[in-house]
């Protein structure tokens, strides 16, 4: 079965073995039993790292206690005891609890701080290679037991990219609604531009046709006078 752990099978198999069968009940979504698991597998850290500085073992708490109070304040340390407190807290929750919870996020967290637990145990107390630092725990590798072809920076920019493009359709929802708008307006102005054409064409001059009428004879006769005028000065002359 593939797991995150496989680092620390070299360094503690016994280690390897109490954590690899909580990734096996998250797995299998025994989410409360894999918070137990990872708080024995914090309490088998802690104690196996007090008997081989030589330091009295107790109860869990009394461990971390022990722990807190040997270390040197850096934030490597810190980072380290708070994981181990986190494990012993939701563990003893787990442990305690009358009602079967599925409590998926939580368990996948406590899974996620032993990763770091294990680094930190097996580089600074173990001396094993620094090399391990880098590494990043794998979610689809603990749910499909399948290891991720991408790497963190790849999916990181997956994810990056899917929302700028859900971003960017959210813009043009936005946006949409004013073409519309604009279309209406235009077509109001047309409409108005047509309006006052046809209030000009109305408000030319029109002569009835009566007028129309005397107007023209009034022409025939002014022309019949004026040939009539030509012809007499003819004559007389």
């Amino acid at each position: 079965m593939a797991t995150n752990f496989e680092f620390l099978k070299k360094v503690n198999n016994d280690l390897y073995e109490i954590i690899s069968e909580a990734e096996k009940l998250y797995r299998d979504e025994y989410f409360e039993q894999c918070m137990v698991q990872t708080r024995r597998f914090g309490e088998h850290v802690c104690k196996d790292m007090l008997v081989q500085n030589g330091k009295r073992t107790g109860s869990f708490d009394d461990m971390l206690a022990t722990l807190k109070d040997h270390s040197q304040g850096n934030p490597q340390e810190k980072e380290f005891i708070d994981d181990l407190y986190f494990l012993k807290k939701n563990g003893n929750q787990s442990v305690h609890s009358g009602k079967v919870k599925k409590e998926a996020i939580v368990a996948l967290e406590c899974l996620q701080r032993s990763f770091e637990v294990a680094i930190n145990y097996s580089v600074y107390n173990q001396g094993a290679s620094t090399n391990i630092l880098k590494l990043d725990y794998d979610v689809e590798l603990l749910v499909t037991d399948k290891k991720s072809k991408k790497s963190l920076k790849e999916k990181y920019l997956e994810e990056k990219k899917k929302q700028e493009k859900i971003e960017k359709k959210e813009k043009q929802l936005v946006t949409k609604p004013e073409r519309p708008q604009k279309i209406k307006q235009e077509k109001v102005k047309k409409k108005e531009v047509v309006k006052q054409q046809k209030s000009k064409q109305k408000t030319k001059i029109q002569i009835p046709l009566f007028w129309k009428f005397i107007i023209f004879l009034s022409c025939i006769s002014v022309g019949f006078i004026t040939f009539l005028i030509i012809t007499i000065s003819f004559q007389t002359k």
